[in-house]
């Protein structure tokens, strides 16, 4: 007797959106579910066996590469599949959300590559999850425009050769859609983004000269890898595409990942096309797993951890000798900084970070790196530009001279820098406004001049926990405690009702993200990720 088809996929709990049957589609949503069958039960064995290691590093407080891969990251002979045209020259990136206006301007940005985020900086209500798919779309077919109904502004995408390649990022493997389930089972939110682009979009992207190119978030092992591998052979046979199609660029932004870069290359080497350094979901692995390590794991003031850290420094040169010898793209990280319309001088300071951590980005060997404003992309590009020349990589400089031992991934206390009592009040800030922004659907931000994305919520929660926990004392002579944050986080508030005055405040969710952040920060089991329970929220 042959099996059961499954039964179809059920939209739960979702106000109808505009235009939707584009999108979710019987034949979209019966691939969808059909990855949900095949492939969410090994999703469920990874996230238990990152439970399983988190405890072992708690036993032990290290890490060291593996020594059932060792074979795999000795054999000098193996390389990565040769990057299609559309992926060889990757020396601007810009990051950000599916919107609208924002497909548009990321694609005419002049920056070589756009990650679509559907991930961090994009919050996963229901319309940002549909609506942002049927965007892309509507770009691939030239049909999308906007119109800013506040300034009048009109949008529309420029000629076809100018605008950036899409690598879209899905959800990371944790995240469940609640809108969408199989026999009451939520489907997780990596197959809905993943399976919903591949299906409309494959195709249709191979037609424009590209192919299903994506970004693949909070990877924290080789297994994880291989999952997502076999989930690409099955998708390119399922819509009748040439295997090899789909490619992958791996975000290394998990402290266990740093450990398994030549392992995660080779079990994508067919679907592979490079590793990317993302800084501060980096930091908050680090703080995650090791945070009941003891004083020499304690991060100061995020702010305080530049790419110049030995720690950050080894990461990096590690991931560039480590492209480059199996032929992938090493790609840098984000230029956080927003342009101020108001004031100059903000911006000529901020201009030169810019300016010098994209130089140490070209010097060290990067074949790209990630920005976060348009204003930021001919910055970069002269960056790149003053190494690559008419070159559309640096993938010959093979990094031999770097040298990273086991150890050197984790030296926190190589820092020369401590926790301040201005980087506490700087967390629980950032924490709020950015929760209290993806309450209402928001997951890019610009605060204080930086675009903040769920990962820098994340390492703003991380370290007030870890503070606290670890008895930091300030240079204040305080020391970090429960009380402290709270007392920091109620004038915050109150300073955010002065700000944006009374109706304002109580039209935002302003009250619910002061007490999520403390929830997060103070609860002494530390949740694994703050868009957990935050999605709970989420409507």
């Amino acid at each position: 007797m042959s099996a059961l088809a499954p039964s179809p996929l059920a939209i739960v709990d979702a106000e109808p959106l505009p235009r939707q049957e584009e999108v979710l589609t019987d034949a979209a949503l019966a691939f969808v579910a059909e990855l949900h069958r095949l492939f969410t039960p090994r999703r469920d064995e990874l996230l238990a066996r990152r439970a399983e290691r988190r405890a072992e590093i708690a036993r032990t407080s290290t890490l060291d590469f593996l020594p059932e891969t060792a074979a795999i990251r000795a054999d000098d002979s193996w390389r990565v599949a040769p990057a299609p045209a559309a992926l060889n020259d990757r020396r601007v990136e810009i990051t950000g959300p599916t919107d609208r206006k924002m497909t548009i301007n990321a694609l005419n940005s002049g920056a070589r590559v756009w990650l679509a985020d559907f991930e961090d900086a994009s919050a996963p209500t229901w319309e940002n999850v549909v609506l942002g798919q049927l965007n892309l779309t509507d770009a691939y077919e030239r049909r999308i425009d906007f119109t800013d109904e506040r300034t009048g502004k009109s949008y529309a995408l420029k000629d076809a050769g100018e605008l950036a390649t899409v690598v879209m990022r899905p959800r990371g493997w944790h995240l469940d859609e609640r809108h969408l389930q199989l026999e009451g089972r939520p489907v997780p939110g990596a197959l809905v983004d993943f399976g919903l682009y591949f299906f409309h979009n494959a195709k249709r992207l191979i037609e424009l000269g590209k192919g299903p190119y994506f970004y693949l978030p909070k990877t924290e092992s080789y297994l994880e890898a291989r999952l997502w591998n076999d989930i690409f052979v099955f998708a390119q046979d399922y819509v009748g595409i040439p295997q090899g199609t789909v490619r992958a660029t791996v975000l290394i932004e998990t402290i266990t990942a740093a450990y398994q870069m030549d392992e995660i290359l080779y079990e994508l080497r067919d679907h592979a096309s490079g590793l990317n350094a993302g800084r501060w979901d980096y930091l908050f692995s680090i703080v995650k797993n090791f945070r009941d390590g003891g004083s020499k794991f304690v991060l100061p003031d995020r702010n305080l951890v530049t790419m110049t850290a030995p720690f950050m420094r080894a990461y990096t040169e590690l991931l560039v000798r480590t492209c480059h010898k199996r032929g992938a793209h090493a790609i840098g990280g984000m230029a956080a900084f927003i342009p101020s319309r108001k004031d100059a001088e903000v911006n000529k300071v901020a201009f030169e970070k810019v300016k010098n951590d994209k130089d140490r980005e070209a010097g060290d060997g990067f074949d790209g790196s990630w920005v976060a404003h348009p204003d930021l992309v001919p910055i970069a590009m002269k960056s790149f530009d003053a190494v690559l020349g008419e070159k559309p990589n640096q993938k010959d400089r093979l990094r031999e001279d770097v040298s990273v031992a086991a150890g050197d991934l984790i030296a926190i206390d190589s820092l020369d820098a401590k926790p301040t009592y201005d980087g506490l009040v700087n967390a629980v800030q950032v924490g709020i406004r950015y929760i209290e922004a993806w309450l209402r659907g928001l997951g890019a931000v610009a605060i204080f001049n930086l675009m903040e994305d769920a990962a820098t919520a994340e390492i703003s929660r991380s370290q007030i926990w870890q503070w606290i926990n670890a008895g930091v004392v300030f240079e204040t002579g305080q020391t970090a405690t429960a009380d402290l944050a709270r007392e920091v986080a109620a004038a915050e508030l109150a300073a955010i009702r002065a700000e944006i005055g009374d109706e304002a405040f109580a039209a935002g969710k302003w009250q619910q993200a002061h007490d999520l952040l403390l929830q997060v920060s103070l609860d002494a089991d530390y949740a694994d990720f703050l868009t957990l329970p935050a999605y709970e929220q989420l409507r």
